[in-house]
């Protein structure tokens, strides 16, 4: 339930503080990272209820948000949650390669369509977004690969 909270609560804040000040845009996108991670955790643990947390962030985005935050969002957001949908639902990987696949997936799509729906589609900002999120969710997948080879040492 927290990952489901965190991930909900991330979405708002974020296109909130997209909306509120701009000009930190860089900022706002190396935080944009955590929530793909969150997103993983809460379709992992959920499974198609993802879509619905999906649903309730983007419709508390519309009303906290300016609109074309809110819109652009939701565009981005769609397409990645539908790739993101498709990797946990067609592959059966160990959950931190469809962790990693998804995202490697999923990442640059939603990066280029939100900035670029928001016109803030700069290297500056895309090189922090891409990093950020890559970053975080490779960070997930060295410590789940490694707590699976330490269960395999021990077992």
């Amino acid at each position: 339930m927290l990952f489901l909270i965190a991930y909900i609560s991330s979405v708002v804040l974020i296109n909130f503080a997209f909306s509120s000040a701009p000009h930190l845009d860089v900022i706002w996108s190396a935080w944009g990272g955590l929530v793909f991670i969150l997103r993983d955790m809460v379709q992992t643990r959920f499974g198609h209820g993802a879509l619905l947390a999906m649903l309730v962030a983007l419709v508390l985005s519309y009303i906290t948000s300016e609109p074309a935050i809110a819109l652009a969002s939701a565009t981005a957001f769609f397409l990645s949650e539908l790739i993101d949908w498709l990797v946990f639902s067609i592959t059966r990987r160990p959950l931190r390669d469809r962790l990693w696949l998804s995202s490697a997936l999923s990442i640059p799509v939603d990066t280029f369509i939100f900035f670029g729906m928001i016109g803030a589609l700069t290297p500056a900002v895309v090189g922090t977004a891409m990093a950020s999120k890559f970053a975080g969710v490779s960070a997930v997948w060295l410590a789940m690969s490694w707590r699976a080879r330490k269960a395999t040492l021990a077992g």
